[in-house]
């Protein structure tokens, strides 16, 4: 704290006249505010990545500048060079601290600066502990979902790559992808891939390929490293940023053991940066090698098929109803007409059955008929009145002096009735008859 800064900074503040365009503010009192106003935040803890330590021999005082591993933001740091040079572990350009101190605003110069006396390096304990922490709040979040993984395209016209410059992760993933497919386009953006610009750079080019509608997958390659290396893609904002991508995201992070969380959240883990070349273009070769089989087999099943078929014809064609197909008919011609000669004789049995037996009726009928009777000497008796006849069936029918049609066999005999008679008596002016028929006619 400077030495101009008042020993009561609430009675001071109280003097301080209002603040307006009358009445403004002199730079010492707001640096004076500020200062009072810092000076409020007492000692605290603050964790960090140092990116630069400017310790210089027979001075007091170690400049550092602690900068935040996630965000474009950066903090002078003041300390006792012994505290540098006794520290457990050696501390250098890169190392992760937390530090306790107290923030300091220099009113002469209108700068903060945090005065720290006590430094704590992050050991790989801390920093994997807290990468697991980060781990399981991401997992509860949800971002580690397989559901959320995007397909990866099988012949991607540009590849998006964000690698070290003059890497050897770059020269894998170009070599082994140039050697499977010549005709692939890299679009590469080369940044820090480790250190405390590392994640910034990262995020930048991640948006920049991201928004290029021509990258159809990203790959995110670095060799292999020890945990503080890696330490970078293990970053909360990164990982948030390729979940939050819209573009396939391949993470070829170190060798095979390590495991940094963007292979969790990326599209596809790669177990190395000459691994994810093989998986986001296909081998020309093996597919040429593949269309030749497949064609080959579809070639062989087209025969097979056509050897089957024809078999099954040839077995079709030797059936005796395809070898003759006429026989079938003539067979059926043969049934046909033993079916109707038996139809006709069955048909001509029923006539001739049917035949005598209306005979046989006809005869009866006309046994009893009315023209047998009158051939056996029987005769039917009319009375004639104008043009009415009538049956005569008793004496009462025909009195006396009646007009009478007497039908025989052969024809009929007009008559007149002279009297009647009944069976038994005689009638009085009438000849006696021999029988009923005979005094009719």
């Amino acid at each position: 704290m400077s030495s101009g800064q008042p020993d009561r900074p609430a009675d001071s503040a109280k003097a301080t006249p209002a603040n307006s365009a009358e009445q403004p503010w002199p730079v010492r009192s707001v640096a004076i505010k500020v200062a009072q106003w810092i000076d409020r935040l007492g000692s605290i803890w603050v964790e960090g990545q140092i990116t630069q330590i400017n310790l210089r021999p027979g001075t007091r005082t170690a400049f550092l500048v602690l900068r935040d591993p996630s965000a474009d933001m950066s903090l002078s740091v003041t300390c006792d060079p012994d505290l540098i040079r006794t520290s457990p572990v050696p501390l250098q350009e890169g190392s992760r601290v937390v530090v306790y101190g107290k923030l300091s605003f220099f009113t002469g110069r209108g700068t903060v600066s945090l005065r720290v006396i006590e430094i704590r390096p992050v050991g790989i304990g801390e920093l994997l502990a807290r990468i697991e922490r980060l781990k399981a709040l991401l997992a509860a979040e949800g971002l580690f979902d397989p559901r959320l993984k995007r397909p990866i395209p099988f012949l991607p016209k540009t590849v998006g790559l964000i690698t070290g410059r003059a890497s050897a992760a770059e020269r894998d993933v170009l070599t082994v992808a140039r050697n499977r497919w010549p005709a692939v386009h890299f679009e590469i953006r080369n940044t820090a891939v480790q250190g405390p610009t590392a994640v910034p750079q990262m995020l930048e080019a991640l948006a920049e390929l991201d928004r290029d509608p021509a990258v159809e997958v990203i790959v995110l390659a670095r060799g292999g490293g020890s945990v503080e290396d890696l330490l970078a893609f293990s970053d909360e904002a990164l990982c948030r940023a390729i979940v939050a991508a819209t573009t396939p995201i391949v993470s070829a992070i170190g060798h095979e053991p390590d495991n940094p969380l963007s292979d969790l959240v990326a599209d596809l883990r790669a177990a190395t940066p000459t691994d994810a070349a093989k998986r986001i273009v296909p081998d020309a070769a093996a597919e040429l090698a593949g269309v030749r089989d497949m064609r080959a087999r579809s070639a062989a099943a087209l025969r097979g098929w056509v050897d089957r078929e024809t078999r099954a014809l040839v077995q079709l064609r030797s059936r005796p109803v395809l070898a003759d197909p006429l026989r079938e008919l003539e067979r059926r011609y043969e049934e046909v007409e033993r079916l109707r000669t038996a139809t006709r004789r069955t048909a001509e049995h029923l006539i001739r059955t049917e035949a005598t037996a209306t005979r046989h009726l006809r005869e009866k009928l006309t046994a009893v008929g009315p023209a047998a009777t009158l051939a056996r000497g029987y005769a039917v008796v009319q009375r004639v009145n104008g043009k009415e006849r009538h049956v005569v069936r008793s004496i009462d029918d025909a009195p006396a002096g009646s007009q009478l049609r007497i039908r025989v066999a052969d024809g009929a005999v007009t008559a007149a009735a002279l009297g009647t008679q009944q069976l038994g008596t005689r009638t009085v002016g009438a000849e006696p008859t021999e029988n009923t028929e005979a005094g009719r006619k």
